[in-house]
């Protein structure tokens, strides 16, 4: 788990720009192979037009294509760099090398202006009960979980996760978001992402000499 240092605030304008910054070196070390999830469909197509000609690896992003075609591209290439939001946070499954990093641009909190949400929010406000504590935070750990989860798929599956969102250290409730989480490393610090890749390719190439 790498927690990128010095990441503004997730609601300056400049947040998506610094989860670019953040996602270049480790895409990197990685190679391509990466799947960054977004909260917002406009942050993924400022994370696009960002990315584009920054990277030499297949760049894949939501909206060009089916999601299936999408994913059977990202599979084939082995070294692709695939850009989703919602449809991609759960129900997805690429086992094995193609995707060995997942990062997530901020924590999923659900949008305070959704109508729906306003409601249950006002029945609990009612009962005298947070509408954070009760609705809000458990269905952000639960998303945020399952977006983590596009990377382990089994037991054979390694990679780096990667959570740009400074809240998670910065906030009490951040804890539960840490907890939801398998047990893993975690780290702040680039060069051990960048360790983590080169033992994972000394440890490939043994194999294949083999």
């Amino acid at each position: 788990l790498y927690l990128p240092p010095g990441m503004p605030d997730p609601n300056r304008p400049e947040y998506t720009e610094a989860v670019v910054r953040a996602a270049l070196p480790v895409l990197e070390a990685s190679r391509g192979r990466a799947f960054l999830l977004f909260t917002s469909h406009r942050a993924l197509r400022l994370a696009a037009r960002a990315l584009e000609g920054r990277v030499p690896w297949p760049l894949l992003v939501q909206g060009d294509a089916p999601r299936a075609q999408l994913l059977e591209r990202f599979r084939a290439a082995g070294d692709a760099v695939l850009l989703g939001t919602a449809s991609f946070w759960e129900g997805v499954d690429v086992r094995g090398p193609a995707l060995a990093c997942v990062i997530i641009d901020r924590l999923p909190f659900a949008a305070p202006d959704d109508p729906v949400l306003q409601a249950r929010a006002a029945r609990l406000a009612q009962a005298g009960e947070s509408a954070f504590l009760r609705i809000l935070l458990p269905e952000a750990v639960l998303a945020l979980k399952q977006g983590a989860g596009r990377l382990i798929r089994d037991e054979a599956d390694r990679g780096v996760l990667v959570l740009c969102d400074p809240r998670l250290e910065g906030r009490g409730y951040g804890r539960a978001f840490l907890e939801s989480l398998p047990p893993m490393p975690r780290t702040r610090d680039i060069g051990a992402v960048q360790r983590f890749f080169a033992a994972e390719r000394a440890a490939a190439g043994a194999g294949e000499g083999r």
